[in-house]
C-alpha cells in the first residue's frame, strides 16, 4: 500500500500513552486477553516472533554470506588489478564509479554484520563489521554503530533519533525557525531539490565523520583496531591512485569515487524514514507499532534487494534487526498480513515515489506547510 501521511500520523499518536488503540483489543487469531493497554501492545509483537520462530526465518543464512563476502573480496582485488593494468587514462573514471558501487555493496555487508545477522558467535559479526567497514570502506565502525543503534532504538523520534537531528537539512519547521540568516531560511524552503545534489559530499562526511569518532576524546571500543584498519586503507588507496594516475586524473578518480559513493549509500538511506512520522520527545510508542508505523518498504524485485543491500524491507529490518537479509523477503508478507489484522498501516511504495515523497516532505518542512507535531486525533476533538 502507498503512504497515508494523515493517517499515518493518527495512529502515531494513537499509540500514545494518552490514547489507547481500538485495534490493540480486535485482532482475530492475535486476540488477547484482558489487562493494561501496555501488556496487550508487548503481546502484539511477542505473538509475531512466535510466528516468525515457527516459520523457521530467524536462522542464519551463511552460505548467502559466505558467497557475497568472498565475491567482494575477491572482485575487489580484481578491480585494483584491472586499474593498475589499465594504467594511466581518463577511462579509469568507469573505474572509480565501479568501485563506488563496489565499496557500498561492502558497506551493506558491514551493517548487516555489525547488526549480527551474519553468525551467532557476537564477536565475529563485530571483526567482519570492523574489517569490512574500516579496512575495506575506510568508514569508522564505532562511530557509525553508535549513531545506527540510537536510530533503531527511536527512529524519527525528535531529539532522540541522531538521523533527523537538525543540520544542513530541516526535518521539522522547529529546525527552519532556528536558522539565523534569510539565506539560511530561503535555502530551506528548497531544501528538498538540494538533497540528492548533496548527498554527493555524503561519502566525505562519513569518513571524516568515522575518523573524528576514533579520535574523539573518553574510552573507544579497539579505538587503535579502528584507527590502523582506517589508516592502512586510505593511505593504501591514495598511494595506489597517485602512482598509477597523474595528478590531475587521480584527483578526479577519488573526487568521483567518493562522490558516488556518497549519492549510492543515501539513495538507499533515504527512502526508509524521511516522510514517515516524526515522533515528539514525549510519545511513548511500544515496539511493533513504533518499527512499522515509522518505516517505509520499498517495492521491487530482486534487483532492488540487491540494490539497496535489503534495506528496501525496512519495516521487517526494524522489527527483527538480526535477521539475515535473505528471509526479510520471506517474512514481509508474514508482517504484512499481522499488521493487516491489527489495523496499524504498513507502508510500501516505489523507489522512483520515494524519492518524490522525500522531496516534497523536505520542501513542505522547509516552508512550513507540514506540521509533523499535529496530532489529528486531538485536532478532532477540539474541534
Amino acid at each position: 500500500m502507498g503512504s497515508d501521511r494523515p493517517a499515518l500520523d493518527r495512529q502515531v499518536f494513537q499509540m500514545s500513552s494518552t490514547f489507547e488503540s481500538p485495534a490493540s483489543t480486535r485482532v482475530g487469531h492475535a486476540r488477547h486477553p484482558a489487562g493494561s493497554v501496555r501488556e496487550r501492545q508487548v503481546s502484539d509483537f511477542t505473538t509475531l516472533t512466535q510466528l516468525v520462530q515457527q516459520a523457521g526465518l530467524l536462522r542464519r543464512s551463511y552460505g548467502y554470506y559466505w558467497t557475497k563476502l568472498i565475491g567482494v573480496t575477491v572482485v575487489g582485488l580484481a578491480l585494483a588489478g584491472l586499474f593498475v593494468f589499465i594504467g594511466d587514462t581518463w577511462w579509469q573514471m568507469i573505474t572509480a564509479v565501479v568501485l563506488a558501487f563496489l565499496m557500498t555493496q561492502a558497506a551493506f555487508l558491514g551493517h548487516d554484520a555489525a547488526h549480527r545477522q551474519i553468525f551467532v558467535s557476537g564477536k565475529w559479526n563485530e571483526w567482519v563489521s570492523l574489517i569490512v567497514i574500516n579496512l575495506f570502506v575506510g568508514m569508522g565502525h564505532g562511530w557509525w554503530q553508535r549513531k545506527h543503534t540510537k536510530h533503531h532504538a527511536a527512529p524519527n523520534q525528535a531529539d532522540v533519533d541522531p538521523d533527523i537531528a537538525s543540520g544542513v537539512l530541516a526535518f521539522s519547521p522547529q529546525a527552519v525557525e532556528v536558522r539565523k540568516t534569510r539565506l539560511t531560511r530561503w535555502l530551506a524552503t528548497k531544501q528538498g531539490w538540494f538533497f540528492f545534489p548533496l548527498l554527493l559530499l555524503e561519502g566525505l562526511n562519513l569518513h571524516v565523520s568515522g575518523i573524528r569518532g576514533v579520535l574523539r576524546r573518553g574510552k573507544v571500543k579497539r579505538r587503535w583496531v579502528e584507527l590502523g584498519f582506517i589508516a592502512f586503507r586510505l593511505i593504501s588507496y591514495v598511494a595506489l591512485v597517485f602512482l598509477v594516475l597523474s595528478p590531475g586524473k587521480a584527483a578526479a578518480f577519488i573526487g568521483i569515487q567518493m562522490a558516488v559513493f556518497g549519492l549510492y549509500m543515501g539513495s538507499s538511506f533515504a527512502p526508509n524514514h524521511i516522510g514517515m512520522p516524526i515522533v515528539p520527545p514525549t510519545v511513548k510508542i511500544d515496539f511493533l507499532r513504533r518499527q512499522v508505523l515509522m518505516s517505509r518498504n520499498i517495492s521491487g524485485g530482486r534487483w532492488v534487494d540487491t540494490f539497496m543491500g535489503g534495506l528496501n524491507f525496512q519495516v521487517e529490518h526494524h522489527l527483527f534487526p538480526s535477521m539475515s537479509r535473505p528471509n526479510l523477503r520471506k517474512v514481509a508478507p508474514m508482517v504484512r498480513t499481522y499488521c493487516e489484522q491489527l489495523e496499524v498501516l504498513y507502508t510500501e511504495t516505489s523507489l522512483a515515489r520515494s524519492y518524490r515523497v522525500v522531496t516534497t516532505y523536505l520542501n513542505r518542512v522547509g516552508r512550513g506547510g507540514l506540521d509533523v507535531w499535529a496530532c489529528p486525533l486531538a485536532s478532532q476533538y477540539r474541534v
